[in-house]
Formats: C-alpha cells, structure tokens, sequence
C-alpha cells in the first residue's frame, strides 16, 4: 500500500505541476490565450482516458497469459518499470529547470497560430506520459496483476491524489524549507532506491527461472536486524531493495545499478541547459 500511495503521489505532483505551468499561462495572458483553456482542459481529459486504457490493457493482457508466459511478461514489465523510472528521474535532471520556459514557449506559438488544438495535444501527451508511467511503475509493483483492486490499492490510491494536491498547494506557496527544487531532490532519491527494489524482485524472477544464475546462495544473513519477510522488513526491502539473505546475483545486480544509475546522473546534471531545454 506504501509503494502505491507513494507512486501516486509523486506522479499526480508532477502531472499537477505541468497543469500548472500551463493553467496560470492561459489564465494570465491575453484573449488568444484564454481561448485555449477549454482545450487544456480537454487535453487533461484525453491523457487521462489514455492512462486508464493503458492500464486496462495491460491487466487485459495478463489474463489471457498463463504459466511461464504470464511470468515472462510480469518480469519483464518489473523490469520496464525500473528503466522508465531512471529515466524519468533523468529527463527531470535534465529538463527541470527549462521546463517551465518551454512550455510557455510552446503555448506561445500554438495560441499565436491560432491552435487550441495544439494546446489540447500538448497537455493530452504530457499527461498521458505521467499517467502511462504510473500505471507501468503500479504494474511492476504487483498491482492489478491479479485482476481485481482491494480497498487497500483504493485507499492508497485516494490518499496518493489527496497528498498529490495538498503538496502541489504548499510549494505554490513557495519557502526556502519546502520548494520544488527540495521536493523533486528528495522524491528522486526515492523513486531510484524504488528503482532498486523492482530491479531486485526481476533478479529474483529470473533467478527463480534459471535465466539467471545464483552464484552464492546466500552472501550473509541480516535477518536478526531486519527480517525482510516481516512487515517492517518487507516495506524495506520494496522500496530499496534490502534483502536480508541475499545471492551473489543480487549483490553483483545492485551495484551495477548504483553505478550505472549515478554514472548516468552525472553526466545528466553536467548537460547544459541550452541542450536541456530543447525539447519538452
């Protein structure tokens, strides 16, 4: 319930932030620019209905896959999930501090050139970029694979929205404790140590399949400390992945990932923000 209440919440921020920006450009500029609020609305519509279809397929899918081939293709969406979070948290790096200018610049030329449909594809393919990337992240940690939702995923769900909108409230009021900037550095580091722990549950399924080989079954035994069966343990062990007895393989996996992970961050926050900003 942790792991979606946080996905939800990071997600809904981000796709709040972008409706923002764009929200208080329309609002505040002139009548050409009024125009195209209608659109953005509707555009928030269309991203929206394209992350529930995405997901609804997804779910599709699985139930008609059985045995090895509803495995093969849950492992792999774990897998695809931890990507496009590097990813995303990446393009942030890199596109955080023009995303704003772009935007506006955008908007500038669709209402310019007389285009509310133009705005209308610019919110649809931002929001449904933020939405398709919750549903993915959602899938990978086990949601929805079973075919069904529990209260718990409802609740977590409507707590991640709820927490989403009071925090995107604070940091429009701005402070020097609680800004944008502090919030995505923090919520980065979490959603990369949440890369970790779905890249360990894929080492543990291909593992578990023989794909991979197990090297030493067991390096040590942290369990004393923290059990990662137990409830504790187990949040622990999803959101960063600890495992208090691992394999070789997992210890060889994580530390590729670290490298891999701060190799790629470096050279993210090196870019210069002309190259940066580009392209939204």
């Amino acid at each position: 319930m942790g792991q979606v209440l946080f996905v939800v919440w990071r997600e809904s921020v981000e796709a709040l932030l972008v409706v923002g920006i764009l929200y208080a450009w329309l609002k505040n500029g002139d009548a050409d620019a009024r125009r195209g609020l209608p659109y953005l609305w509707a555009g928030v519509g269309v991203g929206i209905l394209a992350a529930i279809a995405l997901g609804a397929a997804l779910v599709g899918f699985s139930e008609v896959l059985s045995g090895d081939a509803a495995d093969y293709f849950q492992t792999g969406m774990v897998l695809v999930a931890c990507v496009l979070i590097v990813q995303m948290v990446l393009w942030m790096k890199r596109h955080g501090r023009t995303l704003k200018r772009d935007m506006e610049r955008s908007l500038q030329q669709s209402t310019r050139n007389g285009n509310g449909w133009g705005v209308a594809v610019l919110v649809a393919l931002a929001i449904a970029r933020e939405g398709s990337e919750t549903v993915i992240f959602l899938y990978g940690l086990g949601f929805g694979q079973s075919g069904h939702v529990s209260h718990g995923d409802i609740l977590a769900i409507v707590l991640g929205l709820g927490l989403a909108f009071l925090t995107f409230y604070v940091l429009q009021l701005g402070g020097r404790v609680f800004s944008w900037r502090h919030f995505f550095r923090v919520t980065e580091i979490m959603l990369l140590l949440l890369g970790a722990g779905l890249l360990q549950t894929g080492v543990d399924k291909l593992i578990d399949k023989e794909i991979l080989p197990l090297g030493i079954s067991q390096v040590w035994d942290s369990s004393r400390l923290l059990d990662d069966s137990s409830t504790a343990g187990s949040m622990v062990a999803a959101l960063t992945g600890y495992r208090a007895h691992p394999a070789l393989t997992n210890l060889v996996a994580f530390a590729l990932y670290w490298l891999v992970v701060g190799w790629l961050a470096r050279r993210a926050g090196r870019a210069p923000a002309a190259t940066a900003g580009r392209t939204v």
